[in-house]
């Protein structure tokens, strides 16, 4: 559906006909370089989107990528047109699982059609934010992609900073002595991880094609604001590139210590079974029913069993205590 349809021209807002076509050729046909028509779409039916594609001759594989909205990021140049897809964050607690939504952008000499699919980053605040950077509007519909762009990038940093927090914490607890179950945690993080970096990786060839000058559409006033941009856009790749390095190494860390913990369990187990067994041995024999057995009829044969009993445990004990396996 059109979320909202507006003309801008001197870096200002007008009023403009209610019929889309019209809208258009006003904005076209006005004769001011900085006129352009900004239309906004989200989630619209075939049907809605077919008829904006027709009026604002937009290409049809790209008009089928934005109603698809299972893209990668990317740039694609066409006849008329300049088509750019971001993806958006859904969720933005790294300890919960990262979904995505998705913003196609057509960007015009005369106009830019925004379709948003997904509840993230809702464009109404980008508007209210342009319209009030009346210096920045007038450079034409590319301001609108720079502020659509950074709210978007913006988004990125924000997750970076939180994701790299939980990754920190989560290294500390890994790494203290405290026993714990951490495989969990760091496979749901590298997770996010990888979807992250399924967002922003693409998005580098892009970003660095829209401040090299080779987008005609793309007025060479906010080539500065793109490479702001860029370069956030670069950060947030390295760290996604960092973090899948680093919960590798974690991961690997952890496995290693829960085998030591469980080497330790298993030699204490074993220490405990060697201090039974010299006791269990003179209890087993001395068990036995016969009668012909080593001073079995002695008066203090139990007395001094019991104590071989206790002096071969502790001495045993104090063994493995020095090769500490206790």
């Amino acid at each position: 559906m059109i979320v909202n349809c507006a003309t801008y021209r001197g870096g200002r807002r007008v009023s403009a006909p209610a019929d889309l076509s019209d809208a258009l050729d006003q904005a076209r046909s006005c004769g001011d370089p900085s006129a352009f028509l900004w239309l906004g779409l989200y989630e619209p039916e075939p049907d809605e989107l077919d008829l904006v594609a027709s009026e604002f001759g937009l290409h049809p594989l790209a008009v089928e990528d934005a109603m698809s909205a299972h893209q990668r990021p990317k740039l694609e140049h066409y006849k008329g047109s300049t088509f750019l897809v971001f993806k958006t964050l859904l969720e933005h607690d790294p300890h919960h699982p990262l979904r995505l939504g998705e913003i196609s952008v057509f960007l015009g000499d005369n106009f830019i059609v925004t379709v948003r699919h997904g509840d993230a980053n809702p464009l109404s605040g980008v508007r209210k934010r342009i319209e009030n950077e009346p210096e920045l509007l007038e450079h034409g519909p590319s301001a609108v992609l720079y502020a659509v762009a950074d709210q978007i990038v913006d988004s990125y940093t924000r997750y970076a900073g939180l994701m790299q927090d939980s990754i920190d914490q989560l290294e500390t607890e890994v790494f203290s002595p405290v026993r714990g179950d951490y495989g969990g945690p760091i496979y749901a993080l590298k997770r996010n991880a990888i979807v992250f970096a399924r967002a922003v990786i693409p998005l580098v060839m892009p970003a660095k094609a829209l401040v090299e000058g080779f987008e005609e559409r793309v007025a060479k006033e906010t080539y500065p604001y793109f490479r702001d941009v860029a370069d956030h856009v670069l950060r947030s790749t390295e760290a996604a590139r960092e973090w899948n390095e680093l919960l590798d190494h974690m991961l690997d860390a952890d496995r290693s210590r829960v085998s030591v913990q469980q080497n330790n369990d298993m030699r204490r187990i074993s220490a405990w079974a060697a201090i039974l067994a010299v006791p269990t041995a003179i209890a087993g024999i001395y068990g036995m029913n016969f009668d012909d057995m080593p001073e079995l009829h002695y008066h203090y044969s139990y007395y001094i069993v019991l104590g071989v009993m206790a002096v071969s445990c502790v001495f045993i004990y104090i063994l493995l205590k020095r090769a500490k396996w206790l």
